[in-house]
């Protein structure tokens, strides 16, 4: 099977990620409730672990380290400074007459371009070297499922039916195979070991900013342990890979 054609299943497996927010609507608050958290720190490890175990290591073998802190440092700070775009337009611009929430367009754009670029890097690393691919991938899946549970909540406490919320969650994911096909091009004329590392950057800011704020402050000493050992788990799991690859 050649490389484009591994991408383009790749990315629209990603993609199809997208419909388990929809499963929110049958599952009871009570059991969405208990699996949820541990789920994110699961998505957290695996996140840190794709970057630290997988992306990074490949793409320092055909960059300058010095380079390949500046990308990752670029990918880290682009997306901190997406939010806090995201967050000012959002309620600078947002019409009092319109039904829907602030929140659910922030969800919307800063998830599909999200995806776009966790595309890019996730199909540059695989370019580098599959196996490393495969395991970002992973680490990518891992966190898409709580994500969409949690995206497909608040678009439906938005005030979007939940039809169109998870229509409007599955076209916002398309935009992670468009990345990963742009990727493929752009390697046919440059090298995206710094794609790789851009990638890696971003994991890094959303498993610390947005995924371990969620899991890090517990009423019971047992709910502490619980996410911690999931978060652990989940670096292991990416650990594990690289070897076994």
């Amino acid at each position: 099977m050649n490389e484009l054609l591994c991408i383009i299943i790749g990315g629209f497996l990603m993609s199809l990620i997208a419909v388990v927010g929809g499963f929110t609507a049958i599952l009871q608050k009570g059991l969405l409730d208990r699996i949820l958290l541990p789920i994110v720190a699961l998505a957290a490890g695996t996140l840190l672990g794709g970057a630290l175990f997988h992306m990074i290591p490949e793409a320092i073998q055909v960059i300058d380290p010095r380079d390949a802190g500046i990308w990752v440092m670029g990918g880290f700070i682009t997306f901190l400074g997406l939010e806090q775009f995201l967050h000012w337009h959002n309620y600078a611009h947002h019409s009092a007459e319109d039904k829907h929430k602030p929140m659910t367009y922030l969800v919307l754009i800063g998830d599909g371009i999200h995806n776009f670029l966790g595309g890019l890097g996730i199909a540059s690393t695989f370019l580098i070297d599959p196996r490393a691919g495969i395991a970002a991938w992973i680490a990518a899946a891992g966190h898409e499922i709580p994500q969409e549970f949690g995206d497909f909540g608040v678009l439906v406490h938005g005030g979007w039916n939940k039809r169109t919320a998870l229509i409007l969650n599955v076209l916002s994911a398309l935009t992670f195979p468009a990345g990963a096909i742009l990727a493929y091009y752009v390697s046919l004329r440059f090298e995206t070991a710094g794609l790789v590392l851009f990638g890696a950057g971003n994991f890094i800011y959303i498993a610390a900013s947005d995924l371990v704020p969620e899991i890090k402050l517990h009423k019971t000493l047992w709910n502490a342990i619980v996410h911690f050992s999931f978060l652990v788990a989940g670096m292991l799991l990416m650990l594990v890979l690289s070897y076994a690859f």
